[in-house]
C-alpha cells in the first residue's frame, strides 16, 4: 500500500534517515533562493518612496566611487 504525502503550504523539506542537519541546510537554502527573508526585512517598515529614491541614490553612489577606487592606480609613495 502507498503512503500519501500531506500536501501544505508553503515550503518543506523531508527528513530521511534522521539527517536533521542536511534537511537544515536544504530548507535553508530554499528560503534564501525564494528572498522570502529579504522581503519580510524590507516590510517591518514603511519608508516614503521619496526616501526609498534617496536610499537607492546614495547607495549606487557609493557603489560608483568604489568601482572608481578599485580601478584607479595606487598613490605613489616616493
Amino acid at each position: 500500500m502507498k503512503k500519501k504525502r500531506q500536501q501544505s503550504f508553503g515550503m518543506s523539506v523531508v527528513v530521511e534517515d534522521g539527517k536533521f542537519e542536511k534537511a537544515l541546510r536544504q530548507f535553508k537554502k530554499k528560503v534564501e533562493e525564494s528572498g522570502l527573508l529579504q522581503e519580510v526585512k524590507e516590510r517591518q517598515q514603511y519608508v516614503k518612496p521619496s526616501i526609498d529614491r534617496k536610499l537607492k541614490r546614495n547607495a549606487a553612489k557609493k557603489r560608483w566611487q568604489k568601482k572608481l577606487r578599485q580601478e584607479s592606480l595606487p598613490e605613489k609613495l616616493y
